[in-house]
């Protein structure tokens, strides 16, 4: 007797939107005539918008990450190890690359994984927009492994600086960090490093403290945070400012070097440490996409159902798509929320197709943004029907739905039991674990 060949759905990429898809399959479908796959090129999953604390210290990413061998175990995917290296639209595989250790040892072969429904959710990286001695000499936050470098760096520096003073303590040693985007993730970290500073001194760095910090952020735009009403930005900038940020808009890099940057109107900017946050772009595919119709930026062009403009068995969601809704002047933008709610629809719609029903369509909903300067302050506008339109919101309220967004999506990876259980976790954990996490 032949056994019965399952459905086999793929989903690259584990990101937000990508694990919250393979749970919801796993636990719709199980595995008795159905294979949801999971490829991912790490092994564990944090939340994007975290990185920022991670970097400086202020989050154990160990606490708060997903593996996705126990994560897939429990609602019924499996996950496999691998690089994404390119499609074969016509037979139907996914492609991957070989992944070799440290020590240049293969780990996994390069092989191919069948697919009868593929969904592409292997999401963004920062764009340098080709600006010379960037790729050199920044560092950015697109992955657990670079959030770890720049607080190791960060923790290096700030050591060397504390030696110094104490060695001289008339010494004017810093630690200069330029941070250009004056987006979200820009000014979170430009507060979270200060946050990182005052906790210092209970580990060891008694003579460091904020002062010793000089951190410029760079935004080329008239104003940083674009996506907030005008009053909230200048807010964010006004408590950046007083915290010791010197915040520089209206101010393009044109060159990084190993010793600062270089700006449009020929100023210099002294750094130690220098992060790239402005902008992101899908990230690359070496092999390619097997002739899917792509934007401008790398981005695979998806219709209102989520499927490939070019292949009705793929489907693209979250960063990595460019979806353009009817009735609207712009795509979808590369946000948490939007990569939430692009999993619904995608479950939605494969469901629907598996079952031979009409598709839906994607009806993207703006929810708002919201802003955390660490401790210090919350800004933001959320949007709803609830408050007629826009309302601007600041301090606890803000700190509160900023954390809900986290929370929710906790109940988004989870489910209510284990997702509930995990945020009452993480408030006792906020009590007895360390300020920092400095290892």
């Amino acid at each position: 007797m032949v056994a019965e060949r399952k459905i086999q759905i793929v989903i690259v990429g584990g990101g937000a939107a990508g694990l919250e898809l393979a749970r919801k399959l796993g636990a719709h479908y199980g595995r008795k005539r159905h294979d949801i796959i999971l490829i991912d090129r790490n092994r564990t999953h944090i939340w994007k918008p975290l990185l920022h604390e991670v970097a400086t210290g202020s989050l154990d990413a160990s606490m708060d990450e997903v593996g996705y061998r126990s994560h897939c175990h429990r609602w019924g995917y499996r996950y496999l190890y691998g690089q994404f290296d390119r499609i074969d639209r016509a037979a139907q595989q996914v492609h991957m690359a070989p992944v070799f250790d440290d020590k240049g040892r293969e780990v996994v072969s390069a092989h191919s994984v069948r697919y009868d429904y593929l969904v592409l959710a292997y999401g963004s990286v920062t764009n340098d927009f080709g600006t010379p001695g960037v790729a050199d000499n920044c560092l950015f936050l697109d992955s657990r492994g670079q959030a770890d470098s720049f607080r190791d760096q960060l923790l290096n520096h700030c050591l060397r600086v504390s030696r110094a003073m104490v060695a001289r303590p008339t010494s004017d040693a810093r630690v200069r960090i330029a941070i250009v985007g004056g987006g979200a993730t820009g000014v979170e970290l430009a507060a979270e490093l200060y946050n990182a500073a005052d906790a210092l001194g209970y580990y060891g760095l008694e003579v460091f403290d904020r002062a010793r910090l000089d951190v410029t952020l760079l935004e080329a735009g008239p104003r940083i945070l674009p996506a907030l009403p005008d009053r909230l930005a200048e807010a964010a900038h006004g408590e950046l400012e007083a915290l010791g940020v010197k915040v520089l808009t209206g101010m393009a890099v044109t060159e990084s070097t190993a010793e600062g940057m270089k700006t449009g109107d020929g100023a210099f900017i002294p750094a130690d440490l220098q992060i790239w946050a402005a902008g992101v772009k899908a990230a690359p595919v070496r092999g390619g996409l097997d002739g899917l119709a792509l934007s401008r930026g790398g981005q695979i062009i998806v219709r209102p159902t989520l499927q490939s403009e070019s292949d009705d068995r793929i489907f693209a969601m979250g960063d990595c798509a460019y979806s353009m809704l009817p009735g609207r002047d712009r795509p979808v933008p590369p946000r948490a929320q939007a990569a939430h709610q692009m999993a619904s629809t995608a479950f939605a719609n494969i469901k629907r197709l598996l079952a031979g029903r009409p598709l839906v369509d994607f009806d993207y909903r703006d929810h708002g943004s919201l802003v955390s300067l660490s401790r210090f302050s919350t800004v933001g506008s959320l949007m709803g029907k609830l408050v007629g339109g826009r309302m601007a919101v600041e301090g606890r309220l803000a700190r509160f739905v900023y954390l809900s967004l986290y929370r929710m999506h906790l109940l988004a990876v989870h489910g209510w039991w284990r997702g509930s259980a995990l945020i009452a976790v993480s408030h006792i954990n906020r009590l007895v674990r360390p300020r920092l996490k400095l290892h």
